[in-house]
């Protein structure tokens, strides 16, 4: 007979990360992440959508102390509604939550081929991400995001494990911390063309990059232009000086 053995509820706590800890210096597995990441927040941040006292963040480390020993992941993307100010000399290099703020409200991980990574539910050290966030932090909404696929899979918190949530007909899911919907477009964005998680508004209205809302800022001037250019010809052939 085969017996399976549970494993024991953890100890977490919520303590300072020493100064003399060293965070993990991981390599990115996967070369678009960087880009990925950057327009999420690029597009949060061009709508308005970003708060001093947020922090949001890329391969930057949260911290919980499991069973009395530290513990570090660093997720492709973070969201976190409100932290604690620090010194104005201080440079903020890990987050613990609840005792540096709120607690993390969204972690999105972009797949990777890592042991023990973005789907693991390994309950022992080194923990898996998802029991990682599901079980210790406790995150209310975790996104994975194959953009090789490209797939798109959104777990909320309910009752402490993670349900995996249905996309509406645009294929999109609403993540009710940020209160928007999130959904993949296929574009270019710096030259790069992929398939890019982005950001719908309630009404549906997508969140333009901060250079897209530039180059539409730019096409509305030169129709103005046009025009003003077009209204000054039938003036002279009026005989009617546009100057005057």
């Amino acid at each position: 007979m085969v017996v399976q053995l549970k494993p024991t509820q953890p100890t977490i706590a919520w303590e300072p990360l020493p100064q003399s800890f060293v965070l993990p210096d991981d390599p990115v597995e996967n070369i678009q992440q960087p880009a990925l990441a950057a327009a999420l927040t690029d597009a949060l941040g061009a709508n308005g959508q970003i708060q001093p006292a947020m922090l949001i963040g890329s391969n930057f480390g949260l911290v919980a102390t499991v069973n009395q020993k530290i513990v570090v992941k660093a997720p492709d993307w973070f969201y976190v509604p409100h932290v604690h100010p620090i010194a104005e000399n201080w440079i903020r290099r890990s987050y613990t939550s609840h005792l540096e703020g709120s607690p993390v409200a969204v972690v999105m991980e972009f797949l990777s081929d890592e042991d023990y990574g973005e789907l693991s539910i390994r309950a022992t050290p080194p923990y898996g991400k998802f029991y990682f966030y599901e079980q210790i932090l406790q995150v209310p909404t975790y996104v994975t995001y194959d953009p090789y696929t490209p797939g798109m899979s959104v777990w909320h918190l309910q009752a402490g494990s993670y349900e995996l949530q249905n996309a509406d007909e645009q294929g999109r899911i609403w993540i009710p911390e940020l209160e928007l919907f999130l959904g993949i477009w296929a574009g270019q964005r710096l030259q790069q063309t992929t398939h890019w998680l982005r950001w719908w508004d309630r009404q549906g209205n997508l969140l333009l990059w901060s250079a897209e809302q530039t180059a539409q800022e730019r096409q509305r001037a030169e129709e103005e232009r046009q025009r003003a250019d077009r209204l000054a010809a039938k003036l002279r052939e009026l005989g009617v000086d546009p100057e005057a």
